[in-house]
């Protein structure tokens, strides 16, 4: 019996470290791919976009006709707006800040347009680059679940690396009562977070805010 409990716990055990291995493979494929969408929307939809848009402002300036004006005028704006969109769209697929600055300057463009005060505590350092995405989305999910339901008027992003974890606190003046439940923003959230092998505690007491911890191994 003890023969075979030890072969059990052996199994167990390599099972285990298969799916966490698994796991890993899943997010760095997910991160890779979203690196070439971004790349391939930047390199390919986009600079054929600022090809037309640099047509039409030639023929704007050779057009003497007002009909023929107005036409390309309105459709030079609609093309900034596509433009817009299509940034907008690849930023949110993976944001070349992040790539090139890290953690910090990434987060500090997200915070710039939310309609909540943020303070940021977030070092300055790089960390590998599968750990910093997973962080950014992260913390990004925790701030679309304050904006969309906290009713809070600020927030507070704090990371830490503290020896072979890095531990992520977003946290609110909200309402409070935040629950995860089946396909719910926290649930998600949760799951990502284990998708990276670490783990997610939230406390939300009814008027006392929400905090979010998410500890994640290096």
């Amino acid at each position: 019996m003890a023969l075979e409990n030890a072969q059990l716990h052996a199994t167990v055990a390599a099972q285990l470290d298969a799916v966490r291995a698994s796991r890993a493979r899943l997010v760095e494929a997910g991160l890779h791919e979203r690196r070439r969408l971004e790349r391939d929307l930047h390199d390919g939809a986009q600079q054929r976009l600022l090809a037309l848009a640099t047509r039409l402002g030639l023929a704007r300036t050779k057009a003497t006709d007002p009909d023929t004006i107005s036409a390309i005028e309105a459709a030079r704006e609609d093309l900034r707006h596509a433009l817009a969109d299509l940034r907008s769209l690849a930023r949110g697929i993976h944001p070349a800040v992040l790539s090139q600055g890290g953690l910090l300057p990434a987060l500090e463009v997200v915070t710039a347009a939310l309609p909540v005060e943020v303070e940021l505590d977030v070092p300055a350092a790089r960390f590998e680059a599968v750990l910093e995405a997973g962080a950014y989305y992260t913390i990004c999910e925790a701030l679309t679940n304050t904006v969309k339901h906290a009713g809070a008027s600020r927030a507070r992003v704090a990371v830490r690396h503290d020896g072979s974890v890095v531990r992520i606190d977003v946290s609110d003046d909200g309402k409070g009562g935040a629950t995860a439940v089946e396909g719910g923003g926290l649930a998600g959230l949760t799951d990502r977070v284990r998708a990276l092998g670490g783990a997610l505690v939230i406390v939300s007491p009814s008027g006392g805010g929400t905090r979010l911890t998410a500890s994640i191994p290096c």
